[in-house]
């Protein structure tokens, strides 16, 4: 490798590069959850494998069952290591009305990128890719893939059909991703583990047509009542606890240490309010929140559908109701067990209402210990000038319990977002400072995992 100012210049005259790819990536609305935009998701498969190609790499794009995974990277020998960088490229919808912009736009204001994708998850993605080509220039004795997938906002339903395709998507010694946040711009973040998660539709339907409420309440069954009845007999609306029984009995809490980890962090409960717009949350304890958000299991309403939405009151009684929840879950709950529990408590609860199952993803506990946590922790020091905090993130990526059961690798995580970015939020934004420090982190962990 060359001395570190040939780093720091390459750094500064990619920055056109990368703020031209990224305005690119925005500006292709690849929404894996519409329906309606599978020729998006097409287009923003082919311009990864172009980014991949125009950088001396191969790539291929892997198709599956559903949307396809690209796929490539650089080969330096047979007798180096093989990392693979995961990172994913299909956004969240942005059909909220709090959008200053149009968000499939791309917007510079000064240092700041705007658009839906600009950090969750295509900017990062980017910066790993400027990083690895910079690498391979100078080198480094490192078989460096990529893996991004076009399926991750909807929990990777097709994801295991690429691994199956070992060609294309060879074993590595390795992972690193991509796809987690800090706690604050004060202090860099390495994420040590995620929640799974259980999604489900609570349906009932108890007619066939909308009915007068003076004609027939009082005798008519009201499904929506009746499922906001199910949803309060599964949590206390008021402190969050699950109340579904057996829900908790398989909980492993953090331990002590890694409490003391999380405490140093610097979680500030003002900053956490703040970035998120709450005026009130559950508890304002340091501890217990930090608790709360990335090691605790929850359960969640997310919208009850049916009935009459338009202005004013219509006086009926409608015949079906659906209920939208999910829960997140913690090491060692298995989706698959909570799920039965769940169906067991609304069955002896309400017999008709039916449950169905929407995305299952286990939870996760990463490497925190040896040559590759070191690595990492030595790599984001030099990236960004300070020692990271450990932490766990409180969301999910499906792919990387898959990655773990194919592979039984090493799986680590190298976030560089923020919470004021606003993932899956309205008016989405990154920034150069987490970008350029980005591609520095990530050049210094190439380094350090190729002597490894």
């Amino acid at each position: 490798m060359k001395r570190p100012g040939h780093l720091e210049s390459y750094i500064r005259s990619v920055r056109p590069q990368f703020e031209e790819m990224l305005g690119e990536a925005v500006e292709i609305p690849s929404v894996s959850a519409d329906p309606f935009r599978g020729k998006a998701i097409a287009r923003m498969a082919t311009v990864a494998a172009q980014y991949l190609r125009s950088f001396g790499a191969r790539a291929q794009i892997v198709k599956t069952k559903g949307y396809p995974v690209v796929s490539g990277g650089w080969q330096a020998g047979k007798q180096y290591p093989t990392l693979t960088i995961y990172n994913h490229l299909d956004v969240q919808p942005a059909q909220e009305p709090e959008w200053l912009q149009d968000p499939f736009v791309f917007r510079k204001q000064g240092d700041t990128y705007r658009g839906r994708g600009t950090t969750d998850d295509k900017g990062p993605a980017l910066a790993a890719l400027l990083a690895a080509r910079y690498a391979v220039e100078q080198g480094v004795r490192l078989n460096i893939r990529f893996l991004w997938e076009l399926e991750e906002e909807i929990g990777s339903p097709n994801f295991q059909d690429a691994l199956e395709q070992r060609a294309a998507v060879p074993r590595p010694d390795s992972v690193l991703v991509s796809d987690t946040i800090w706690v604050s711009r004060q202090r860099p973040a390495i994420s040590t583990g995620l929640r799974g998660l259980l999604g489900a539709r609570l349906t009932l339907r108890t007619g066939t047509t909308d009915v007068h409420s003076g004609l027939t309440g009082g005798g008519a069954r009201n499904p929506l009542a009746e499922l906001c009845e199910a949803a309060q007999s599964c949590v206390d609306a008021r402190t969050g606890r699950v109340t579904i029984p057996g829900f908790y009995d398989d909980v492993v809490p953090p331990t002590a240490a890694e409490m003391k980890q999380f405490l140093s962090s610097g979680f500030q409960v003002d900053r956490f309010k703040k970035a998120y717009g709450f005026r009130s949350i559950r508890t304002t304890n340091r501890a217990e929140l930090i608790q709360r958000i990335w090691s605790s299991p929850t359960f969640e309403v997310h919208g009850l559908v049916g009935g009459y939405s338009g202005p004013g009151v219509k006086t009926v009684v409608p015949p079906f109701g659906e209920l939208k929840v999910s829960m997140r879950l913690v090491p060692n709950q298995k989706p698959a067990t909570i799920l039965s529990r769940l169906k067991a408590h609304l069955k002896k609860l309400n017999p008709d209402i039916c449950v169905e199952p929407d995305g299952q993803l286990e939870p996760f506990r990463g490497v925190t210990q040896g040559s590759y946590a070191d690595a990492l922790r030595q790599a984001v020091r030099t990236g960004f000038g300070k020692n990271p905090s450990l932490v766990r993130e409180g969301g999910s990526i499906g792919a990387i319990s898959l990655m773990e059961r194919a592979w039984n690798v090493p799986i680590l995580f190298c976030g560089l977002s923020l919470p004021e970015h606003g993932y899956h939020a309205p008016n989405e934004n990154f920034d150069w400072g987490q970008a350029s420090g980005g591609i520095r982190t990530f050049v210094d962990y190439f380094t350090r995992v190729a002597s490894l």
